[in-house]
């Protein structure tokens, strides 16, 4: 009953309305349209974007979005089906872990308070890689407990290679994460002479092996630049240095907390007597503890990074909230319904941050003679997803030269073509312009500019 119950939830939550919802800049896009063109190259293993390679992340998230592709089609159901696929599998992962270490009520309940989270209802939708590695450092941590727990080797080589699947989808933040809550809870146990088994070794050749899969044929195809821009870049600069420095402050991860599990925070407020901490309850405090300190300590902060906590705390939730039935239905119910009608809600902000409606708009006006360009603060990547068309990043001189793409610095993000202002073609051209650059552009940009549409965030102008 639990296991059809939990099946259909997800379905509600996790699947409704996928294909409805377009892809969004300034994320999305960039996972959307590198797998687009792997595929119109027949390239699986060097990621590439505007005609680049691209060494954001590694491989294993553009290899589901290209399966999706084979299966569905190029689309946003195909975009938004894996993420939705491993939001079920972390709810089952919860669940079976939960039952094994507590009881099926509480696996139950702790399963239906991670799946009607705010921010794993999010983050189940949306086209990034985030989900893949919660399930994969989760199934990493369980199985590692389990071995440790129940004397049985199995689990460890399992945790091992999930682990290896995190370092493919994410990087070494997959290893190193778990690696860091499983020492620290040997400490706690007094046992740290655990990471001298044999089975470790074993373990440790398997993740090797897993992740030589791509990452040594990268390097000998792409040297020196796939290790400075991926390793060098997006992990060590990443930490160090912030991609947007408005949002390194100290409270942004409680913030985000509060609002990811709202309401199931309550509990809480109304805990009056602590269980007993044992060593089920101190992993998962270690567990939930340790991802917080880590990425808050991050200089650069997103609200997603630290969702692989959501499932030590939905398990500790869910402890409290299987003894008090009555109110956990109810809540459970209601997230349900405020989900299923916050599709809704959502597909016009999902809209406004994308150009699927301005790709429709200005296809039947290009040619292939047709220069098109985006100006404003945010490159119009979903453009070049939904259009197919090459769009040029329109700027001043100067600002060209500094947001081009340099080594050890943000601005390597920045793969996109760029054009002058002083460069613009005499005819034949198609601008975006975001609302608040209308009038610089219409300033800088020389010549008779005809407007052509306005959408919510933008302006589209012709110039014959």
């Amino acid at each position: 009953m639990e296991n059809k119950t939990l099946i259909f939830l997800c379905l509600v939550l996790f699947f409704f309305c996928n294909w409805l919802i377009p892809v969004t800049d300034p994320t999305e896009n960039c996972y959307a349209l590198t797998a687009k063109e792997m595929l119109q190259a027949g390239d699986y293993f060097s990621p590439r974007i505007y005609g680049n390679f691209w060494y954001d992340k590694p491989i294993f998230f553009y290899w589901e979005i290209l399966l999706a592709y084979k299966i569905f089609g190029v689309n946003e159901f195909a975009l938004r089906f894996f993420p939705a696929v491993f939001a079920t599998a972390g709810v089952f992962l919860t669940y079976f872990f939960t039952t094994k270490i507590f009881n099926k009520q509480v696996g139950f309940t702790a399963a239906v308070i991670l799946a009607t989270s705010p921010e794993y209802w999010y983050i189940a939708h949306a086209i990034i890689t985030d989900m893949t590695l919660f399930c994969a450092i989760s199934t990493t941590l369980m199985t590692f407990f389990l071995s440790y727990t129940e004397k049985n080797p199995k689990y460890l080589y399992v945790a091992f290679a999930a682990a290896g699947v995190a370092v493919l989808t994410k990087g070494p933040i997959g290893f190193l994460l778990p690696g860091l809550i499983i020492f620290l809870f040997l400490i706690s146990q007094r046992d740290l002479k655990y990471l001298l088994r044999l089975e470790i070794l074993k373990g440790a050749a398997i993740m090797l092996a897993i992740i030589s899969t791509w990452y040594l044929p990268m390097y000998l195809i792409h040297g020196q630049q796939f290790l400075t821009d991926f390793i060098g870049v997006h992990n060590f600069l990443r930490a160090t240095v912030s991609e947007h420095p408005q949002y390194d402050v100290w409270y942004y991860y409680a913030v985000v907390f509060l609002i990811g599990f709202f309401p199931w925070l309550l509990a809480l407020i109304r805990i009056k007597k602590l269980p007993p901490l044992d060593s089920r309850r101190r992993f998962l405090i270690i567990w939930a503890a340790t991802v917080f300190v880590v990425f808050q300590s991050f200089a650069t902060k997103y609200p997603t990074y630290t969702l692989p906590y959501m499932m030590p705390i939905a398990i500790l939730f869910g402890e409290y909230f299987s003894e008090r039935q009555k109110i956990f239905q109810r809540i459970a119910a209601a997230m349900v319904v405020f989900f299923t009608a916050g599709i809704f809600v959502a597909l016009p902000i999902c809209e406004t941050n994308s150009h699927k409606e301005t790709a429709k708009i200005i296809l039947p006006l290009a040619d292939e003679k047709t220069c098109v360009v985006s100006y404003g603060q945010a490159y119009a990547g979903s453009l070049v997803f939904y259009s197919g068309l090459t769009v040029y990043r329109l700027e001043e001189t100067e600002k060209i030269a500094k947001l081009k793409p340099a080594e050890m610095k943000w601005t390597t993000t920045n793969v996109m073509p760029f054009l002058d202002f002083k460069d613009l073609p005499a005819e034949k051209v198609i601008a975006v312009v975001e609302k608040n650059f209308e009038l610089k552009f219409l300033e800088l940009a020389k010549g008779n500019w005809q407007l052509v549409a306005e959408l919510p965030e933008y302006k589209i102008f012709i110039k014959n």
